[in-house]
């Protein structure tokens, strides 16, 4: 029964950070609603250029499919996700189930986050659980890669074996702050980082300088693809921690054509990150099928798919 249910995994991601290869993720949001439909095509379209597809879990507690059931949908039609996993909604039971199920899937990869609060989405009612956060779930994993739960008791039917990864936002205001939950994630386990939405590329250079330089684990960087100034000014007001700067905000407004000048922004910027860091983690909101032709704008070829 076993070999039924189970989906025939994928590992290149985690192989190419062990190569040592230039990272190129992309994120793709759940659908809201039953037809996954528009997900599988958006993901599809990233096929051969990004080496795995993060797939959000109530990314600023908005309802919508759940994360592992999308990334099995993902993994189903050839394409290696990454599940994120966030601690707003699960205790550690719930938690620790999700993550056994995504290991019996042949989903390895996950992306360990304390999630965005309860107030900021659509349900703003919901009660948020937060059992854990972010190190104490990096944490957890740890554990059940060693073939115990949460509380040292063994696993009885095998230990898990996942490719954990961290969010880290090199723009936060604390540095003190970022430098000390950055090691603690490292100490917990993470294997790879993934970034915020990045516009202060120096701020990037010095966290690659003081704070991740030794590491030896990969950092993304996010770039994000701005549409037109109207979206741009939007995430200023709504997505907290993010200030995009006015010389992109005007660029956009005087362009022609705003969607084909985010789109070279966005390059410009995979560029920037290619000489500062280890990989991009590219975000287009609904326009996903985008990403390759940025990707050619900044000269990044196709990803080469190595084998674990």
């Amino acid at each position: 029964m076993d070999n039924i249910l189970k989906t025939t995994p994928l590992n290149s991601f985690r192989a190419a950070v062990q190569a040592g290869e230039f990272l190129v993720t992309a994120e793709v949001a759940p659908p809201k609603g039953g037809d996954p439909t528009h997900m599988i095509e958006m993901a599809a379209t990233l096929k051969g250029r990004v080496h795995a597809v993060n797939i959000t879990d109530g990314s600023r507690a908005v309802l919508r499919m759940s994360s592992l059931v999308a990334s099995a949908i993902l993994l189903q039609n050839g394409i290696e996700p990454i599940c994120q996993i966030a601690c707003r909604d699960r205790n550690r039971i719930g938690l620790q189930a999700d993550l056994m199920g995504a290991h019996a899937l042949g989903i390895y990869n996950i992306l360990a986050l304390t999630g965005d609060p309860v107030k900021a989405g659509d349900h703003p009612e919901a009660k948020g659980v937060f059992d854990l956060e972010s190190v104490r779930l990096l944490q957890m994993i740890q554990k059940l890669n060693y073939g115990v739960d949460c509380n040292e008791q063994p696993l009885t039917d095998g230990a898990l074996n996942l490719f954990p990864g961290a969010a880290v936002d090199p723009q936060c205001n604390s540095w003190s702050g970022l430098q000390s939950r950055f090691d603690r994630k490292l100490e917990a386990g993470a294997q790879f980082f993934q970034s915020q939405l990045i516009t202060d590329f120096e701020r990037l250079d010095k966290f690659m300088d003081r704070i991740a330089s030794g590491c030896n684990k990969p950092i993304l960087a996010g770039i994000f693809l701005l549409k037109s100034a109207k979206n741009a000014q939007f995430i200023n007001r709504c997505v907290p921690g993010v200030n995009i700067p006015q010389d992109i905000i005007d660029r956009l407004a005087k362009a022609k054509k705003p969607l084909e000048e985010g789109m070279k922004i966005a390059a410009e910027q995979v560029h920037i990150a290619r000489q500062l860091c280890h990989g991009v983690h590219m975000m287009a909101v609904k326009r996903e099928d985008l990403i390759p032709q940025i990707l050619d704008l900044a000269g990044v070829a196709p990803v080469s798919r190595i084998k674990s």
